[in-house]
């Protein structure tokens, strides 16, 4: 019985990670290209992307909530980065006013100005969350609605007109879309691994480490699973939950910046249903709306 139940548990703890084993075998089998190192960097490449905005959100829905607006967040972000970050020399740069200061500060500028910003609409989600008890759902929608009307005005401010923003810096381009490692594929070709792929890596360590080895990951899981047995435990809800949504927009923050240059040409619809990929890829990946169940690994092979 003993040996019955370990192999029942072990099938049922992986069964995501025996679903995907499955389907990249059939898939190799019936495409033979899959598997191509062109093809694995490709798929890598577009999950790295994603991946920050996903691991922003996982920690929202850990706390039983969600988080409607780290769509708009990325667009907004997206659309300031590139605004910052246009070619000097630009016919139509959107604020002709801006200072020629050197791109790599610029790029220093901008990642501080998202992040921050980004941070900022998500303390103002928790804080509305945690403070007046009002569901996460609510919240964050009407911040979605709010973050679109000042996108929408956003890209009708300076020379633009409302125009897509593009024009951007190469710097700008070549520090998100460039690579410094090119994997071989034989004939004397290779495959670049674009640098936000080792970005996304790097965020993905970050974040185990916040929620396997601080204090505010073990709080953020105890408050997941029991607001009530939490608070009489000593966590402070409040300053958690604010945490939570505060280290998810700055997440979104993030992926607005390498949206901004992936993306090359950024209107008000940049970062749209960008919130409900995450949010799947979330709960595929053992994130449960419950609370209080989630793993990193698993919002990776969510991706």
């Amino acid at each position: 019985r003993d040996k019955r139940r370990f192999w029942t548990d072990g099938i049922l703890n992986n069964a995501l990670y025996i679903l995907m084993a499955i389907f990249i075998i059939y898939t190799a089998i019936v495409n033979h290209n899959f598997l191509k190192i062109g093809s694995i960097t490709n798929i890598i490449s577009l999950a790295a992307a994603s991946l920050p905005f996903a691991l922003g959100v996982a920690g929202c829905i850990v706390l039983t909530g969600t988080d409607l607006s780290g769509g708009r967040v990325v667009g907004l972000s997206a659309a300031l980065s590139a605004a910052l970050l246009q070619k000097t020399d630009l016919a139509r740069r959107m604020f002709s006013w801006m200072p020629n200061i050197p791109t790599w500060a610029g790029i220093c500028i901008a990642i501080l100005a998202v992040i921050a910003i980004g941070a900022i609409i998500g303390f103002f989600n928790g804080f509305f969350v945690a403070k007046f008890k009002l569901h996460p759902f609510i919240v964050t929608l009407g911040t979605q609605l709010i973050l679109y009307s000042c996108l929408l005005l956003y890209v009708k401010m300076g020379n633009n007109g409302g125009m897509a923003i593009s024009g951007l810096d190469k710097s700008y381009n070549d520090f998100i879309k460039g690579s410094i490692i090119s994997v071989p594929t034989g004939n004397g070709t290779s495959t670049p691994i674009p640098n936000y792929v080792w970005f996304a890596i790097l965020l993905a360590a970050v974040m185990w480490f916040i929620w396997n080895k601080t204090t505010f990951g073990k709080n953020m899981f105890a408050l997941g699973s029991n607001e009530e047995a939490a608070r009489v435990s000593g966590v402070n809800v409040l300053m958690t939950t604010v945490l939570v949504f505060a280290l998810a927009g700055a997440m979104y923050g993030w992926t607005g910046f390498v949206e901004g240059a992936r993306v090359g040409s950024n209107t008000a619809n940049t970062g749209l249903n960008y919130e409900s990929d995450a949010i799947a890829a979330c709960v595929i990946g053992g994130v449960s709306f419950v609370g209080g169940i989630g793993k990193i690994r698993g919002v990776i092979i969510g991706v």
